[in-house]
């Protein structure tokens, strides 16, 4: 900014001063959590004029992170008209005559530009001095953090994460911690082990960097809320050039009493025998009998094939009068709530998410790839379909197809805009002009993709989902500096 020239550690240095001087308090930061971890959401902020001004060109995420005079705020606008022209036009001043008639409650009509308004809301919303950070700067202290902490998340189309790290803190900073990560993907077994680093500003942001072995590709950024017993972290570790490819994860401090972190499958049909179940946790028994694990009505645990003190595998016979719903699990005195669900069939299929987004890339700008999950329902107790009841069954393994998104006469951006693989994995065309589309058009487009679901009853028909996915062009300018955290 400003020709400004600094190096990665310098800039470190300013970063962790700011922060930890003039930074927001856990419960300021909270809201703005997904901006930080990367989470594409639909975001809706409580005041729709200072929306519509912020969100044209960025995520509100960005401005709610902020803490500003209204001098300064006011600073903020000055710059963007100064460095982007186009924002008065965009969003910052009111098109066309004032109004004047009064409004529906009777007041004459607020002429202020959009600029204005969103200024007075920011100037009070998110002021500079805040008694939150007052509160938390006189609290606030380096976390201690070494030690065993269990990890448990979940991948996009991967499904449940399962595992430990164990944090150490580095001689001679405070605030900084290398890490020791292992863990299992649950569905597959597939089982990664990683090594990294990380820093903890204003007490309880985490960002740390990991790597498999000394592959630098494999390179995830750590983004985590610590929370302020100090006994677990909760955030996102992402990787892609959008940072699109994601595991949400928890960490719980590991003490000497067993924890149950999740099940491989949690979904238990009725009728099924025989069914096996592997169990994951921490400091479990290692000798196991059928009469430690209770996974609650109608549900049997008739043998257990392997155990040790990180998982167990068992068997379960599901009755066939089992109430459909979740179940609590417990393993020797330690729960898990809602571990698996029982159902009698499977009613719908939804795919995850519901509107995707892929960038197309690879010659001259990356590619944003997008990851598609297929999610079975059953209906719960009223027997319709999109109600609170209704009971998430967790990932299914389905076939992917694409089909066209039919916007124009003789659309054919299926046959362009990328290839889907059988996990369900978006992989967008390159960027640049195609010769061999009409028009010579860059690859872009929208399609839908299909999860096709075949019942194990063979005479039930299949189900199908579809979600809408948009493949753009890519983001040519990226207002980002992830070497700073790196």
């Amino acid at each position: 900014m400003n020709k400004l020239q600094i190096e990665p550690e310098a800039a470190r240095a300013v970063l962790k001063y700011l922060s930890n001087s003039l930074g927001l308090a856990p419960e300021e930061a909270r809201p703005g959590a997904f901006e930080v971890e990367k989470r594409m959401i639909d975001y809706k902020y409580s005041d729709k004029d200072t929306e519509q001004v912020c969100s044209k060109c960025h995520s509100m995420g960005r401005v709610i992170l902020q803490r500003r005079t209204k001098e300064e705020w006011e600073l903020l606008v000055a710059m963007h008209r100064g460095y982007y022209p186009l924002s008065d036009f965009q969003a910052f001043r009111r098109m066309g005559p004032p109004q004047t008639e009064p409004g529906p409650d009777g007041r004459p009509p607020d002429n202020r530009h959009p600029m204005e308004k969103a200024v007075a809301h920011l100037s009070s919303a998110f002021p500079l001095k805040t008694a939150e950070w007052s509160a938390w700067s006189a609290n606030m202290r380096p976390p201690r953090l070494q030690g065993r902490w269990a990890l448990s998340g979940y991948q996009l189309g991967k499904g449940p994460v399962y595992g430990q790290v164990v944090i150490s803190p580095v001689a001679g900073a405070e605030d900084a911690f290398a890490t020791e990560i292992r863990y299992t993907y649950a569905r597959s077994g597939q089982q990664v082990a990683r090594a990294g680093k990380a820093l903890v500003y204003t007490g309880f942001q985490w960002r740390g960097r990991s790597v498999e072995g000394a592959n630098d590709a494999t390179a995830l950024r750590e983004v985590m809320f610590l929370e302020r017993d100090w006994s677990s972290l909760s955030g996102r570790w992402f990787s892609g050039a959008y940072d699109e490819t994601g595991i949400d994860v928890q960490l719980r401090r590991i003490g000497s009493d067993p924890l149950v972190l999740g099940v491989d499958r949690g979904a238990l049909k009725t009728s099924s025998v025989h069914r096996a179940i592997k169990i994951f946790g921490v400091n479990l028994p290692v000798t196991l009998t059928p009469s430690d694990i209770d996974f609650g009505p109608g549900i049997k645990v008739t043998g257990v094939t392997a155990s040790s003190k990180e998982s167990a595998t068992v068997e379960v016979d599901v009755a066939r009068d089992a109430p459909a719903g979740a179940r609590d699990l417990y393993v020797s005195g330690a729960a898990h709530q809602g571990a698996v669900v029982v159902y009698d069939k499977i009613d719908g299929l939804k795919v995850t998410p519901l509107a995707g987004l892929a960038r197309i890339g690879g010659i001259n700008f990356p590619k944003q790839y997008q990851q598609f999950e297929a999610v079975a329902y059953h209906n719960g107790p009223d027997g319709k379909p999109d109600t609170k009841d209704d009971l998430n069954l967790g990932m299914v393994d389905v076939a992917w197809s694409m089909e066209e998104y039919t916007a124009t006469f003789g659309d054919d951006d299926r046959n362009f805009v990328g290839t889907l693989d059988a996990a369900g994995l978006f992989t967008p065309n390159v960027d640049g002009p195609n010769p061999q589309r009409r028009n010579g058009t860059n690859n872009y487009g929208d399609v839908w993709i299909v999860a096709t679901y075949t019942p194990e009853n063979k005479e039930a028909k299949p189900i199908r989902a579809r979600a809408h996915l948009v493949v753009t062009v890519p983001l040519y300018m990226k207002f980002d500096q992830p070497e700073v955290i790196h």
